[in-house]
């Protein structure tokens, strides 16, 4: 089982690889983060039973979707 997530941080798995990451609660607010949220409650639902949350994207789209920075 993996570790915990830092304080103000939590884990999500992306892909069908489940590739492990640890992101900051601020990317809540992300518009493009939330996307992917929305996804995955469109394809797994809120019951689905895996360890943590699980992005149906790839690694690339995922990392793209974190970086998102609003213009000015």
């Amino acid at each position: 089982m993996g570790k915990r997530a830092p304080k103000g941080h939590f884990v999500v798995y992306v892909g069908e690889e489940h590739k492990r990451f640890v992101v900051p609660t601020f990317q809540l607010k992300n518009p493009s983060f939330q996307q992917l949220l929305d996804k995955a409650a469109e394809v797994y639902g809120f019951s689905y039973s895996h360890k943590g949350i699980v992005l149906p994207c790839n690694v690339p789209t995922f990392l793209r979707a974190i970086d998102f920075k609003p213009t000015p």
